[in-house]
């Protein structure tokens, strides 16, 4: 988890030093693929709060998410249908439920104390 905070802290400072131009027919992409990079870091967190964390299945779950969203929205560009929806609702969702999750375990360890 200590790779993805650094990685996510070194991707900020990116973004701020050298700001780009994405043109806008890969800005759906390129906001599938933050949507489900920050769905990962999450669960990650969430996982490592549960005592379950584990680095291949962060780093595998990371890629595979990225890949799927990726071609969803791909085969949802050639069928001319906006498939990207799916993608949005399914890691919003998701985002939605380790965020509760992580809020009830941390007010869980804060009334314990």
């Amino acid at each position: 988890m200590l790779f993805a905070m650094i990685g996510l802290i070194i991707g900020i400072c990116a973004g701020l030093v050298f700001p780009g131009y994405i043109p806008k027919e890969y800005s759906i992409y390129v906001a599938i693929a933050l949507l489900s990079a920050f769905d990962t870091v999450i669960g990650g967190v969430l996982a490592r709060l549960e005592h379950r964390y584990n680095d291949k299945v962060f780093l595998s779950g990371f890629i595979i998410n990225s890949l799927l969203a990726a071609l969803l929205i791909y085969a949802g560009s050639l069928l001319d249908i906006e498939l990207y929806y799916a993608a949005i609702v399914v890691f919003g969702v998701r985002l939605f439920q380790n965020f509760a999750s992580i809020r009830r375990i941390l007010l869980n360890s804060h009334q314990k104390k």
